[in-house]
């Protein structure tokens, strides 16, 4: 299922890459512009909305450092919270006072499934609104939600960091860390996790996907987990699995390393494995790819809608898929 989607999303780039060249027809933005959102031509100008969770003051550096590199070269934004309604009407408040009039909104969470639906009802892109959202750290009725008001078309990537490339090449990177020089060790590699059955089951489907990878690369064994952090019976169950899973590990080959799969932190996972034995590895921040990631996800964005990217071309990025999937 994830190749097809890869291959889908390569399709698509391919296609506004023809566009470009005037073989095919433009696909329609899925939010008309309104009369605001131009740059000093009169024309309007592509920018790029970044969501994520956020945190303390360490989590929300670590995000903004990675991408100050990418400020100088596009109008962006970072809306920090769980699809908050409040700092993504910031957010585009501050793009469209830049003369952005469409927005690539791009979603820094590991699950693709993270607040999705909340994220399309706030940005008016369904008129549902979920059965329950996130202000902030408060949890309301979907119909609470206010959703934005903004002249700029938007463009909303539907990718998590989960299975992509650029988890790919930050778990290689951490694996090899914590084995050089001979230091063989089992990998467990493990996630937040979701609530519904499916979600949970498509973020651990992704998590292989990196897991087979660092297989390929030669690591003895690799596992993959999700805590199921905000889900209490769930996570009683997830808590007893991992635990099991460490001590298995440790007893067959000696050494574990934990992989946290998460954007930032250890997390909780300090708490759950008190007392067993095992070394942690650092999270996917910081690292440069998490750049690219954004830098990616947005050019895409641009491209399928007919529009040109200041971070990357059309012809690079449908390459760069290419390239992946046929190498």
């Amino acid at each position: 299922m994830l190749e097809l989607e890869r291959r889908g999303r390569a399709a698509a780039v391919a296609a506004a890459l023809l566009w470009a060249s005037g073989c095919a027809t433009a696909p329609a933005l899925e939010r008309p512009a309104g009369p605001g959102g131009s740059g000093g031509d009169g024309a309007p100008r592509p920018g790029v909305l970044v969501m994520a969770h956020g945190g303390g003051a360490e989590w929300n550096a670590a995000v903004d450092d990675v991408l100050a590199p990418l400020r100088d070269r596009i109008p962006l934004a970072l809306a920090l919270g769980m699809a908050d309604p409040r700092t993504l009407q910031a957010g585009l408040d501050s793009l469209t006072e830049r003369g952005v009039g469409h927005v690539a909104v791009v979603r820094l969470f590991v699950s693709e499934a993270s607040f999705l639906h909340q994220t399309e009802y706030v940005l008016g892109l369904r008129s549902d609104p979920p059965p329950w959202g996130m202000i902030g750290h408060r949890m309301t009725a979907g119909t609470e939600l206010q959703p934005v008001a903004t002249g700029a078309s938007i463009l909303l990537d539907r990718s998590g960091l989960a299975g992509s490339h650029a988890v790919a090449v930050i778990l290689r990177e951490r694996a090899a860390a914590a084995t050089a020089g001979g230091r063989k060790a089992a990998l467990l590699l493990v996630a937040h996790g979701m609530g519904a059955e499916d979600a949970n089951r498509r973020l651990l489907d992704a998590m292989e996907h990196d897991a087979d990878a660092l297989r390929a690369a030669g690591h003895v064994e690799v596992r993959t987990a999700t805590l199921r952090e905000d889900w209490a019976e769930a996570r009683a169950a997830a808590e007893d699995e991992i635990r099991a899973a460490v001590k298995e590990l440790e007893e067959r080959h000696g050494r574990v390393v934990v992989l946290p799969y998460r954007l930032y932190g250890f997390g909780p996972y300090a708490g759950v494995l008190k007392g067993l034995a095992y070394d942690s590895a650092p999270a996917l921040l910081p690292h440069r790819m998490i750049a690219e990631w954004v830098v990616e996800r947005t050019t895409e964005q641009l491209c399928f809608a007919g529009l040109p990217s200041p971070l990357a071309s059309c012809a690079r990025v449908a390459a760069d898929e290419r390239a992946r999937h046929h190498p």
